[in-house]
């Protein structure tokens, strides 16, 4: 089977889009369900530290139960009506019971999801790198997700995906094996650069205006891009990111009424430029050195 998709690039496109659907249908339920179940976590911890009786006994909700409901009516939302983007445009938008009308973000969501993991299909083809590539993609998705609502990057996504960046470097020719995009060496060093060039930025803005740019998820974030890209292509992730978010804020301001002291969520745009350093990073800072005259 893998030798067919193997030499068979569009079939492996195609049933890696159909799939990526699917994931991002689930990633739809990690971007709403986690922040709640964190928010329910620190509730408990906070009333057992201040030695408060416990609150009487929720409903289990996790990643898995309860099933998806319509937030207005409670009613249960059939596998059918959860097939990815399709039944969003069967249902026209609405739900089935009581027409209230479905967020967009979830078809958006799905859709971006498939495109992205079709785009890395092409690119790296059916390869380990692929599926590294995948599950680093579907994770800055829902990063992505979670920060636009609630300005959190968890742990619970960022330190795993550090410890994978890292581990998958640790290649061994001598065991017939090797490093899937970075040696050990960069992969640390990346690590390291990126939780620091950021950390840094933050106390140099705190100290001189005395509030807070970023929060620590973004040093996460970055130091993630590094264990999985190396040092490399920090600075490329950096300017990519300050660039596009400072056009977007300005816009949000200018347009929409954005209030400048209102924080506006970094970790996206850094999601975003890591996601294309990635796939071309060292194609465009191949192309700037020789433009340039560096080389």
């Amino acid at each position: 089977m893998i030798e067919i998709l193997a030499a068979n690039p569009v079939l492996l496109t195609v049933i890696v889009f159909i799939f990526g659907l699917l994931v991002g249908s689930f990633l739809n339920v990690v971007i709403y369900r986690l922040p709640v179940m964190m928010q329910r976590g620190w509730r408990r911890d906070c009333l057992e530290m201040l030695e408060q009786p416990a609150e009487a006994e929720e409903e289990v909700f996790n990643l898995t139960r309860p099933r998806s409901r319509c937030p207005q009516c409670s009613t249960q939302i059939t596998a059918l009506q959860n097939i990815p983007v399709i039944s969003y445009l069967v249902l026209r938008g609405k739900c089935a019971s009581c027409k209230t009308p479905i967020p967009k973000r979830y078809p958006v969501v799905e859709l971006l999801t498939g495109v992205a993991s079709a785009v890395i299909a092409w690119h790296f083809g059916a390869t380990p790198e692929m599926l590294a590539a995948l599950g680093l993609t579907w994770a800055l998705i829902a990063l992505t997700g979670i920060d636009i609502d609630h300005q959190l990057l968890p742990d619970s996504i960022t330190l795993p995906l550090l410890w994978i960046g890292l581990a998958l470097s640790l290649g061994h020719p001598q065991a017939g094996t090797h490093a899937l995009f970075i040696d050990p060496v960069t992969a640390l060093t990346g690590a390291m650069a990126g939780y620091l060039s950021l950390w840094s930025v933050y106390w140099l803005f705190k100290i001189t205006t005395g509030k807070e740019g970023m929060g620590y998820g973004d040093f996460k974030l970055l130091a993630v891009l590094g264990a999985w890209l190396g040092w490399q292509l920090l600075p490329l992730i950096i300017i990519l990111s300050a660039v596009v978010g400072a056009i977007v804020g300005i816009a949000m301001i200018v347009l929409f009424r954005h209030q400048a002291s209102k924080p506006i969520p970094f970790g996206p745009y850094l999601a975003a430029a890591g996601w294309i350093a990635l796939m071309w990073g060292d194609r465009i800072v191949e192309t700037y050195l020789q433009l340039s005259g560096l080389r």
